[in-house]
């Protein structure tokens, strides 16, 4: 059986270094929510939390869904945009 990790390994990611698409607008806002879906929920593993209980967001290897964007509705802390022509995801395959 494949593991998501292999498929997401097929995809490639075009960094734009120093522009990143999604920003986390208060770190101090997070410590606010009580489950931090966005680290379970986002299909790339782009949000984790780190020892200290604190997420994390790392935007290379976002699929670009916005499902950060629907989980965080409640404390709207998540700037998002698409990618600036030619960086982002590059699908492999579709």
């Amino acid at each position: 059986m494949i593991q998501i990790e292999e498929k997401l390994y097929q995809n490639r990611y075009r960094v734009d270094e120093g522009r990143p698409h999604i920003k986390i607008k208060n770190r101090e806002t997070c410590t606010l929510c009580y489950d931090k879906s966005c680290t379970v929920l986002c299909p790339a593993g782009c949000y984790r939390k780190n020892e200290t209980e604190e997420v994390t967001l790392i935007t290379d290897g976002c699929l670009e869904c916005g499902t950060c964007q629907i989980i965080c509705m409640e404390h709207k802390n998540i700037q998002w945009e698409y990618p600036r022509g030619g960086f982002g995801i590059l699908y492999k395959f579709g």
